[in-house]
């Protein structure tokens, strides 16, 4: 299973990259909502800590539910039509929750990516994909310093790009 930092620095990368290299005006996507965006890669998984309180807090004996609605297609449309609303009379809030819309769809794929085993039309069907990639690996050494490798790459990347070292 991809650990937090996957979600959120992943997600952070691509949203960063789209905004370095595709967008014209960096003021359309201010680096606040790059945050959001980050932590909105973890939005998914905001099932374990719900299970976590039912079961060892209010005594509710659920079973395991990771996975099953909050990494689904109908999770992601939620903050699609969101933004849709806002989209005519608040442009802010439409864009933030458009952000927050990729986040957590760049969450599903990373599950289906890496691990496997998501069941993306839930509750229309319980079929999981996914190409699990992390079990097929032979190096799993490798795996686990996958998020260390990332960030050592984005870091060199914004301080070619940004010169960061102005910042320190």
């Amino acid at each position: 299973m991809p650990q937090a930092v996957v979600h959120v620095l992943f997600t952070i990368i691509v949203i960063d990259l789209f905004r370095d290299h595709f967008l014209k005006d960096k003021k359309d996507l201010p680096l606040h909502y790059v945050f959001i965006g980050g932590i909105a890669g973890l939005l998914p998984d905001i099932d374990v800590p719900l299970f976590w309180i039912l079961n060892n807090f209010l005594d509710i004996d659920v079973p395991w539910f990771h996975r099953i609605f909050t990494h689904t297609f109908v999770f992601v449309l939620i903050f699609l039509f969101i933004s849709l609303i806002y989209f005519d009379f608040n442009k802010k809030a439409s864009k933030l929750f458009g952000i927050i819309a990729f986040g957590v769809a760049f969450h599903i794929f990373l599950d289906w990516l890496l691990v496997g085993g998501v069941a993306p039309f839930y509750p229309f069907s319980d079929v999981t994909y996914g190409l699990n990639l992390i079990a097929r690996t032979k190096l799993p050494l490798a795996v686990e310093g996958l998020e260390a490798i990332v960030l050592l790459w984005w870091l060199w990347h914004e301080e070619k790009l940004h010169k960061i070292r102005d910042f320190i």
